[in-house]
């Protein structure tokens, strides 16, 4: 199987677990995850040459928003695992370890720190945010769980890699 098949795999395992992991905590503890029409509003907004914005909540809402910004969370977890992969090696899915998949999804988090939050007009690491270092903890916990979801999903998917 090639790397780009398993990096597919992989990341829209991990990717679930981190949708599972938001969905839990707007049930237990009224947390609010990521509105990923945001993600879509702002890469549709991009086609339009507009790549940074006062706020994405009051940029205009675009024509398949939705579809994108959820299709788009799950190509970057896609394209996450490829380079962690990349990284490690596709033997890695063999034999997983706890240490790649958890980094991995610890330096995720500079995704939406220094790209998307600026995008979106939030700031770096959300800085312009009423609550930064709110914001700042609930996205490393949610990246932290996208690396807890890759481990879990290699080792769901092992016997498919051996």
């Amino acid at each position: 199987m090639n790397i780009a098949l398993q990096a597919a795999l992989l990341g829209i395992g991990a990717t679930l677990i981190m949708d599972i992991w938001a969905i839990l905590q707007k049930r237990l503890f009224n947390i609010a995850g990521l509105d990923y029409r945001l993600v879509g509003r702002w890469l549709l907004h991009m086609t339009h040459a507009q790549f940074v914005h006062h706020t994405i909540l009051n940029s205009k809402k675009m024509r398949g928003e939705m579809v994108l910004g959820w299709s788009a969370h799950y190509l970057i977890g896609m394209i996450f695992c490829y380079f962690m992969l990349a990284f490690s090696g596709s033997d890695w899915l063999t034999q997983p370890t706890f240490i790649p998949a958890l980094l991995t999804g610890i330096i995720s988090v500079c995704a939406p720190f220094f790209i998307m939050q600026p995008g979106f007009g939030f700031g770096v690491a959300a800085s312009h945010t009423p609550a930064p270092a709110v914001a700042r903890r609930r996205s490393l916990i949610a990246h932290t769980s996208f690396g807890i979801g890759i481990y879990i999903t290699a080792l769901l998917l092992k016997p498919l890699f051996m």
